[in-house]
């Protein structure tokens, strides 16, 4: 047989090699098991003679070479894996369970620097040879995905619930959401619309399903439901002015978008609808490009001096 880097296979001990370890061959072709790769049950020795099963892989020296650990994902498979480095110029290096590090090339992630990976997120792949032989890992594509996926239920909808950003581009966001009892997970998609921060590849998410389609996939949005959403974005509007020298702010319904976004991190629908909300309670009220309190006493006597934001 041809021994290939990814794989498990069973293999003869030929001899010992002191002080590196041991060659384990297939008949034809030998590769070491170096002593520190070694991983016997029981602290039972190997001696020649022996077949152990091994995993194939290439040394800091690319030399094909064997362990008997126990890889987190084997030649072809899908698994998802913890970002443990990164590389500028080189991409993520992926835990794989060795005590060594896969790559995930840059060229695998995505352009924009804001939706790469950090250190701590993790990321479905499959592990695959390059054009040397060498062990690399891409990024999981959707068709890796559809033997595992199942279809969401229809009582998901409203419903928040966790999983992992799969791919994520200036149109929106792709999420593996977990499926608990039901399987592997489920797909769906957070618009850009429903975003409230740039999301990165590998990141944990906790979305809210806001459709349920056809095809067994999701919508999901950030952020809660308008009338949920809206009554937190107004509480926290009451606040910023309540810190405010006389309970006032110059942002109304006027006020560009991105200066809303900066500022109380809502969309300017989302802070239209809470402002509307304040006025329509008589809680504040808006002169020109400036939104103020209706009781100014309401403001709080720690308030900066005039002129500090």
């Amino acid at each position: 047989m041809s021994l290939i880097a990814g794989t498990i296979v069973r293999l003869r001990v030929a001899r010992e090699v002191s002080p590196y370890g041991f060659f384990v061959t297939d008949g034809t072709q030998d590769v070491l098991l170096h002593y520190s790769e070694i991983v016997a049950p029981g602290g039972v020795k190997i001696k020649p003679g022996d077949d152990v099963d091994v995993f194939l892989y290439f040394d800091t020296d690319d030399r094909l070479s064997a362990t008997m650990r126990k890889p987190f994902i084997t030649l072809g498979e899908m698994k998802r894996l913890r970002v443990a480095d990164i590389h500028p110029r080189l991409g993520c290096f992926l835990e794989f369970g060795l005590g060594r590090q896969l790559l995930l090339p840059l060229s695998e992630l995505p352009e924009n620097r804001d939706f790469r990976p950090l250190v701590g997120d993790e990321v479905f792949v499959v592990l695959q040879n390059d054009k040397q032989g060498r062990l690399i890992a891409k990024l999981a594509r959707e068709e890796d995905f559809q033997s595992h996926i199942f279809r969401a239920p229809s009582d998901w909808r409203n419903r928040w619930i966790e999983g992992w950003v799969t791919k994520t581009l200036q149109m929106g966001s792709f999420v593996l959401l977990d499926g608990g009892v039901l399987g592997f997970g489920a797909f769906g998609m957070i618009p850009s619309s429903e975003r409230n921060r740039t999301l990165r590849l590998g990141e944990r998410v906790r979305a809210r399903v806001t459709f349920v389609r056809e095809d067994g996939r999701v919508n999901l949005s950030l952020v809660e439901r308008k009338e949920v959403g809206m009554t937190e974005d107004s509480d926290r509007i009451l606040a910023f002015l309540k810190e405010r020298p006389g309970g006032a702010m110059p942002y109304s319904d006027a006020t560009e978008a991105d200066l809303i976004k900066q500022r109380f991190g809502i969309s300017k629908s989302a802070f239209k609808r809470a402002l509307g909300k304040l006025m329509r309670d008589r809680i504040v009220t808006q002169e020109g490009n400036w939104t103020k309190l209706v009781d100014p006493a309401q403001a709080s006597a720690s308030a900066p001096p005039e002129g500090q934001s």
